[in-house]
């Protein structure tokens, strides 16, 4: 009996080293989701309960941002946005404003905010481009829990909107836009998951009253594959499996 079991232990683990070698077991699931999000989706909501108000006029859940699922958040790998197309308003107009927002008008939250740069203790817009796609990420607790972070400025004189790579931390509001480094062209942008991170959410970029926003954005979400292990790693896993194999022989008893 103890021969059969080691011959099936044997079995198992060299599937189980063959397995691990494609990086079938030790990389995490990868997906992409596709997302709807409304022109009335307030990052300031994100992660509110129903009944919460904020920006003159805008509640949850009729304002509230949309979350994204399907895929899984990975801190310290990148996240990408591909395939955006539609248009949104900010005044209840016709909506013609892209993906990449009206870069003739660019928000600042606290201006429209009577000072408050944070609404929720969600970090707001500096120079952000109205109506452009933007996202928030969220741990599993209230944002009101936490402090707020800094906001970033999508300005000139910050980042911009044209970078390739962007860092964005827990409650801190972000440009989207078009998920491209230029205007309809150009490279796809990665954003890197901050730690902590378990909840994304997508949202439209306005100063105040998303309610009365018009129109929508069409998104895919992609979840970037982690790296596969480096060698040193792999080799201690066989190593380590090598070791117990050769201890269960080591314990079989004749037969």
């Amino acid at each position: 009996m103890a021969h059969v079991i080691g011959v099936k232990l044997t079995s198992f683990i060299g599937s189980l080293i063959i397995a691990t070698g494609l990086g079938i077991l030790v990389l995490p699931p990868s997906a992409n989701a596709g997302v709807v999000v409304p022109g009335t989706s307030n990052p300031f909501l994100a992660g509110m309960p129903n009944g919460s108000t904020c920006c003159m006029g805008d509640s949850a859940p009729a304002e509230s941002p949309v979350l994204v699922t399907g895929i899984s958040l990975i801190p310290g790998t990148a996240i990408t946005f591909t395939n955006v197309t539609g248009s949104v308003n900010n005044d209840a107009g016709v909506p013609t404003s892209p993906p990449d927002g009206d870069p003739s008008i660019l928000v600042t939250t606290a201006a429209f905010e009577g000072g408050n740069q944070s609404p929720n203790n969600i970090a707001g817009f500096i120079n952000t481009p109205v109506s452009a796609l933007a996202g928030v990420f969220l741990g599993p607790s209230l944002p009101t829990a936490n402090p707020a972070p800094s906001s970033i400025d999508f300005g000139p004189a910050g980042v911009g909107t044209n970078f390739l790579s962007l860092d964005p931390m827990l409650q801190q509001a972000f440009f989207i836009g078009d998920g491209l480094t230029g205007n309809g062209t150009g490279e796809v942008q990665t954003f890197v998951v901050p730690a902590g991170a378990t909840r994304l959410f997508l949202a439209d970029v306005d100063g105040f009253g998303w309610f009365n926003n018009t129109g929508s954005f069409n998104v895919t979400v992609n979840a970037a594959t982690p790296a596969v292990p480096e060698p040193g790693s792999m080799l201690l896993l066989v190593t380590g499996i090598v070791g117990l194999i050769a201890l269960c022989r080591g314990k079989q008893q004749p037969v």
